[in-house]
C-alpha cells in the first residue's frame, strides 16, 4: 500500500470522478469498467499515468507508486483470469470474521451450508475409497 495519505480536498475530489468506487485517506478503490478501460488503452501502448490523467485522475493526486503497483495488479489479474480477474471480490469475503451478532436465520443458513460442505466432502471420500478398493482388486 502506498505511504501517501489523501487529504480531504483530495478525497472530495476524487469522489466526484465516476471512476471511483470509494475512497479513503489511505485508498483507493476503482469501478470495474475503469479498470477495463484501463487495460484495453495499456494494451494499446498508452502510459499508465496517462490513461489516468485522461479519466480525470490526476497522477499528481493519486500518487505514481499508486498508478504503478495497481497497473502491474490489474494486468497480472487480466493475464490470469481475462475480465473476471478484475472484478472486486471483497464484499461480503473479507475473510474476517464478522463483529456483530447472527440472526437465527442467519445461524441456520450457516450451518446448513456447512452441513452441505460435510456432506459433499463425506461423498467423494467414499467414491475415493471404492475406486481404491478397485484398484485393489485388479
Amino acid at each position: 500500500m502506498s505511504k501517501k495519505i489523501f487529504s480531504s480536498k483530495e478525497i472530495q475530489l476524487l469522489s466526484i470522478n465516476p471512476y471511483v468506487k470509494s475512497i479513503s485517506p489511505k485508498g483507493i478503490t476503482y469501478s470495474e469498467e475503469f479498470k477495463e478501460l484501463f487495460i484495453a488503452q495499456y494494451e494499446k501502448g498508452k502510459f499508465p499515468s496517462d490513461i489516468f490523467r485522461e479519466y480525470g485522475l490526476d497522477p499528481e493526486v493519486v500518487g505514481e507508486r499508486r498508478i504503478n503497483s495497481a497497473s502491474k495488479r490489474w494486468r497480472e489479474a487480466y493475464r490470469k483470469n481475462g475480465a473476471m480477474g478484475l472484478r472486486d471480490t471483497r464484499p461480503g469475503n473479507s475473510g474476517r470474521p464478522s463483529d456483530r451478532e447472527l440472526s437465527i436465520e442467519e445461524k441456520y443458513k450457516k450451518l446448513q451450508a456447512e452441513l452441505n460442505l460435510v456432506k459433499a466432502e463425506n461423498e467423494l471420500l467414499k467414491k475415493i475409497r471404492l475406486e481404491e478398493r478397485r484398484m485393489k482388486k485388479k
